[in-house]
């Protein structure tokens, strides 16, 4: 009588498992990198939505702080500051904050639920108008988490 082998030996369900282990080591890292560089790019979209209403204030001179409904929505990765400098109040109210000058910025600061390596710092995403109404955007989020639309800037100091 032949006995016929059933099911699966010890080391073959080891092996399955050192397999699955080794995949898991190289996946959980490119997701957390993923899930990082994703949040920059919706923190960029979340802050360039308000240069339309700084540009509508200052279009229409409606530069002191209080005067300028900025249509700043809540966000659970980002706090929005608008303002001549990074430490200018947040706009809770939906109004500026702060004065706004031709050369106002628009800074979004990482916190909240944003991945652990972004709130290290902690890193931000500004957003720079000139004098002549031009916006440049810069983070200084890892270079490999940022965007060839608002590219690396080291941090200041």
């Amino acid at each position: 009588m032949m006995n016929t082998q059933k099911g699966f030996t010890l080391i073959e369900l080891m092996i399955v498992v050192a397999i699955i282990g080794i995949l898991a080591a190289i996946a959980i890292p490119q997701y957390q990198n993923y899930i990082a560089k994703s949040q920059v790019s919706r923190a960029v979209g979340e802050t360039s939505s308000v240069k339309t209403a700084v540009e509508t204030c200052i279009n229409e001179g409606k530069t002191a702080a209080t005067q300028c409904q900025l249509g700043i929505t809540a966000s659970n990765i980002q706090a929005t500051t608008v303002g001549g400098t990074p430490t200018a109040p947040t706009a809770l109210t939906g109004t500026n904050a702060a004065e706004l000058t031709e050369i106002t910025q628009i800074i979004g600061t990482f916190n909240g639920s944003a991945a652990a390596t972004l709130k290290k710092g902690p890193s931000t995403v500004t957003w720079l108008r000139d004098v002549n109404g031009a916006w440049t955007c810069t983070t200084t989020a890892d270079a490999k988490y940022a965007s060839a639309g608002c590219p690396f800037k080291a941090k200041a100091g």
